[in-house]
C-alpha cells in the first residue's frame, strides 16, 4: 500500500518566480511523494516569463502553471495542505489567512530574482541562483523521514532547512 502524496503550498507576494519554481521543483522531485501547489498574497498574474523560459530549458512542462491567490488554497473544498513554506520575506511578513487542519509552516526566503536588473547575463545569473537555493533545499526536505518526525522535531527540520545558504541566518540545531 502506498503512503498518501503530503499537499505543499508554496507562497510567495506575485506567485510569479520563487513559488512558481519551488512547485515546479517539488512535484517533479518529489516523484509522487509529494503534490506541490503555489499561491500569493498579491498575484501579479502572470507568471514572469524568464521563468518560464528557465525552466522549459530544464525540461520542466511548464503548461497550467498560473499566478493565483493563496485564498483559493484556505477555501472550501481546496486540497487540505500539509505544509506550506513562503519564499519571499514579503509574504512570511504578511498575515495568511487561517489554513485548515494547522499545517507546518517554515519560512524558506530566497532572494527575487524577477527584481534583477542589469545585463541579460546578469538577470539569467539571478533566476540561476534563485533555482540552485531552492532545489538544494528541496533535496534536503525530501531526505526527510517526514512520516516518522514529530511535530516539533519537523518544524525545527524546515527551519533550518530555511536557513540554509544565508549568511543572514542561523540554524538553531548544532552540528
Amino acid at each position: 500500500m502506498t503512503e498518501p502524496a503530503y499537499n505543499v503550498l508554496f507562497l510567495c507576494t506575485a506567485n510569479s518566480a520563487r513559488s512558481i519554481m519551488a512547485e515546479a521543483i517539488l512535484n517533479r522531485e518529489g516523484k509522487g511523494r509529494f503534490r506541490a501547489f503555489s499561491g500569493g498574497s498579491k498575484p501579479r498574474g502572470e507568471i514572469n516569463p524568464h521563468v518560464l523560459a528557465f525552466l522549459g530549458s530544464l525540461g520542466y512542462d511548464t503548461k497550467g502553471f498560473h499566478s493565483k491567490s493563496w485564498d483559493e488554497f484556505a477555501a472550501p473544498g481546496a486540497p487540505k495542505m500539509d505544509l506550506i513554506f513562503t519564499v519571499c520575506d514579503d509574504a512570511a511578513g504578511e498575515t495568511c489567512p487561517i489554513w485548515p487542519g494547522a499545517p507546518a509552516s517554515a519560512h524558506w526566503g530566497i532572494p527575487d530574482p524577477a527584481k534583477a536588473t542589469g545585463t541579460p547575463a546578469e538577470i539569467q545569473l539571478a533566476f540561476d541562483q534563485a533555482y540552485r537555493m531552492l532545489a538544494t533545499r528541496m533535496a534536503v526536505f525530501l531526505a526527510l523521514p517526514i512520516e516518522k518526525l514529530d511535530r516539533a522535531s519537523l518544524h525545527q527540520h524546515l527551519h533550518d532547512i530555511g536557513a540554509m545558504d544565508r549568511p543572514d541566518r542561523k540554524t538553531s540545531s548544532a552540528a
